[in-house]
């Protein structure tokens, strides 16, 4: 059954505000929860987070006092859906089994985006960056191990292989390697430009998170491997915005960003295992489905255009969180030593590239090699998950 939110009316937007005793939702219980529910409720945290920062930078940019009223009135309730959200993840889990669950999240929601990706330029990026998250969750899978004394299975339910993806220490590029060529927005297939938005806000997220909780870990080699991957991660969520046409007007954003969660919102609701959590993201759809028809008026007004002219006329096929297992053992195998170029892709290790190698490595091993070396030391071996076999790339396999 198609489901289109343009043609849908939701809770209107005076009924939307909800009390301190309904915002305080019941954690999922990180023992018994499905993973990819846990995965479900960090995309939609990431999607809500972009939802607010991008509405305030547009309040910011325009004079229309009645505009930054409405865009104001619509915030508040995208802050207490993230509140919502957010917190629907246990007070239990530590900040490096959260970090786990979150590169679970890059691995799977990525590598299922570049698997229904039409467009080949768009695909090939997030085929590019998914094989760099896949290599975090190994790094932290040996750091957690180290210092908590646990495995990452618990968390990733072999779901998700944990073993090397392309090595962290390659991921360092000079950063205008890191700008890609954006899609044309009056000719890309509209699935696009919501995927673009996705993967945009996800690794939006995980950047923040690391800034803010790297050091908070009084191990140093905990604090150090924070601070790596966190650059990458600044790095991807270059890599991801470059992709957005900078030519879409601020009216043609923010319907994209409502159609989004509506998009997600549906998605997540129709594969949910949890009943609790089901209903929050049914009812959270019937809020953004009245989001979306407020962001379409804004954009009547102000752009003078249909929102039927840049959105897709109903929702595309729900994105779906299941294992990629077989998909990202084929791009090991074959896209494990591709670097950037300018906003294409080569095999070489060109001038740029080794400059900036040499620069942040400094003759150094980096802290995602030697979390590896420490545990080897510690345990005699690597952790990892490897349930389909051994490592696609020889050169990647156990010693």
């Amino acid at each position: 059954m198609t489901f289109n939110p343009l043609e849908q009316r939701g809770i209107p937007l005076d009924r939307q505000l909800r009390s301190w005793r309904e915002l305080n939702v019941q954690p999922i219980d990180p023992d018994r929860c499905d993973p990819y529910t846990r995965c479900r409720i960090i995309t939609m945290n990431g999607i809500e987070v972009e939802a607010i920062l991008f509405s305030h930078q547009l309040a910011r940019n325009t004079a229309d006092p009645e505009v930054k009223r409405q865009l104001a009135r619509t915030r508040y309730i995208e802050a207490q859906q993230q509140k919502v959200v957010n917190w629907l993840l246990p007070g239990v889990s530590s900040v490096l089994e959260t970090t786990i669950a979150y590169e679970q999240v890059a691995v799977d929601l990525t590598a299922w985006v570049a698997r229904m990706e039409p467009d080949p330029y768009l695909k090939q990026a997030y085929e590019f960056g998914v094989l760099e998250d896949f290599d975090h969750l190994y790094r932290y899978a040996n750091l957690y191990e180290m210092i908590e004394h646990r495995k990452a299975e618990s968390i990733v339910d072999n779901l998700t292989e944990v073993m090397p993806g392309r090595p962290t220490r390659f991921h360092h590029r000079d950063p205008v390697d890191n700008v890609r060529d954006p899609y044309d927005k009056d000719a890309t297939n509209p699935l696009s430009k919501l995927h673009a938005l996705t993967i945009m806000s996800a690794e939006q997220q995980t950047m923040n998170f690391y800034m803010n909780t790297g050091p908070t870990y009084m191990e140093p080699i905990a604090r150090q491997l924070y601070q790596e991957i966190g650059l990458i991660e600044e790095e991807h969520v270059t890599h991801y915005e470059s992709l957005v046409d900078p030519g879409e007007t601020w009216w043609e954003q923010l319907v994209n960003h409502e159609y989004n969660e509506c998009y997600l919102y549906y998605s997540f609701m129709e594969q949910e295992t949890d009943p609790k959590v089901k209903a929050i993201w049914e009812l959270h759809l019937n809020m953004e489905l009245e989001h979306l028809h407020t962001a379409c008026e804004l954009m009547r007004r102000h752009d003078g255009r249909e929102p039927q002219e840049v959105l897709a006329p109903e929702l595309p096929n729900v994105l779906t969180f299941e294992p990629n297992k077989q998909y990202l053992r084929e791009l090991l195998d074959t896209q494990m030593d591709l670097t950037t170029l300018g906003a294409g892709y080569v095999r070489e290790a060109h001038e740029r590239f080794e400059k900036m190698q040499e620069q942040i490595h400094g003759g150094e091993a980096p802290p995602s090699d030697r979390v590896i070396a420490e545990h080897d030391e510690m345990f005699g071996r690597e952790y990892r998950v490897q349930t389909e076999g051994e490592h696609p790339d020889p050169a990647q396999r156990e010693k």
